[in-house]
């Protein structure tokens, strides 16, 4: 889909308006169960678009609730994310045994993968973007233990992605092509930034201690991918931690310090020859610390099934 979406029940017949509420429901994000303090009556909009790796929508209407089942799950062919930023009302979720309500200014992220229970009382508006679990995984370690819990989208980062997704809804008429994709990566870019901060412990903890020397070690690799002499003993003189430490905190998450930077490296270069077309792929293997274009284009095979030059000539791959 490269142009935008859009549905209103006003155009429908009464009897028909749940039933046509679910479908759309269904196609933008996956099949769920719904349920309408009154059916006959019911009001919604939605509009979607596609932004690259990452879907936009925006739904507002009467009271619903919305139902992910394991019998929806078991027919599922992807892993996919949802991050929803209600606005006008509060919404209530239920994920992996945990009740959360989140107020307008809060996201939460629900798995698409687990069974879970969504539901507003109150007309609502919602921003929602859809993102598949590799592309958000790429961004930040492990997104599934941010699934169910609020975090705080007035401020800081949060409040910055917040912000980009309500400008991409408004002009969401006006974009297309390289923009949206663009688009697209700087919100998954900005989300993965934004759940890095809302990494936090208390300091008698010894597990939230390591976790946000780890999210600190890779905010400090992204930030330095640029630089050829990018290294663990670089890495933990930034960080001021020691170098075995450094290599100890990579066991936490079954990996080592030399694969974070590679695997870093080759998303943004990605990212990169998706953005700029005119840059050759010598370019971008050099610019991002590789040491010639060959090592690059097999390393960049082996993470994405690909090679450099066909990721270029295919903009469907993108």
């Amino acid at each position: 889909m490269t142009a935008a979406f859009k549905f209103s029940t006003g155009q429908s017949a009464f009897q028909d308006r749940s039933s046509q509420w679910n479908a759309v429901i269904s196609d933008a994000y996956f099949p769920l169960e719904l349920q309408f303090q009154n059916p006959f009556q019911f009001n919604g909009r939605l509009s979607r678009m596609s932004l690259g790796h990452v879907g936009l929508s925006r739904l507002t209407s009467d009271p619903v609730n919305y139902e992910r089942r394991p019998t929806h799950i078991r027919e599922a062919r992807e892993e996919d994310y949802l991050v929803t930023l209600p606005r006008a009302s509060s919404v209530e979720f239920r994920q992996l045994g945990k009740d959360v309500r989140c107020d307008p200014g809060g996201l939460i992220i629900e798995r698409g993968d687990e069974p879970y229970r969504f539901m507003y009382q109150k007309p609502n508006d919602l921003y929602v973007l859809k993102v598949s679990r590799r592309a958000l995984s790429e961004r930040v370690r492990n997104p599934d233990r941010f699934c169910a819990q609020v975090i705080d989208a007035t401020s800081g980062t949060a409040g910055l992605f917040a912000a980009m997704v309500n400008q991409a809804q408004s002009r969401i008429d006006q974009l297309g092509g390289p923009a949206a994709e663009t688009v697209g990566r700087q919100l998954l870019e900005l989300l993965g930034l934004a759940l890095d901060e809302a990494t936090g412990g208390t300091p008698g903890d010894v597990s939230s201690v390591r976790a946000a020397h780890l999210a600190r070690v890779e905010r400090f690799i992204r930030d330095h991918l640029k630089d050829p002499a990018l290294s663990p003993d670089l890495i933990a003189q930034g960080c001021g931690i020691s170098k075995r430490y450094l290599h100890d905190l990579f066991k936490d998450v079954n990996g080592t310090v030399s694969q974070q930077i590679r695997d870093q490296r080759l998303t943004v270069a990605r990212d990169r020859l998706a953005a700029s077309r005119g840059m050759t792929i010598a370019e971008v293997a050099y610019r991002f610390g590789f040491a010639d274009q060959a090592q690059f284009s097999r390393l960049f095979k082996a993470r994405f099934g690909i090679t450099p030059s066909e990721f270029q000539r295919d903009p469907a791959i993108r």
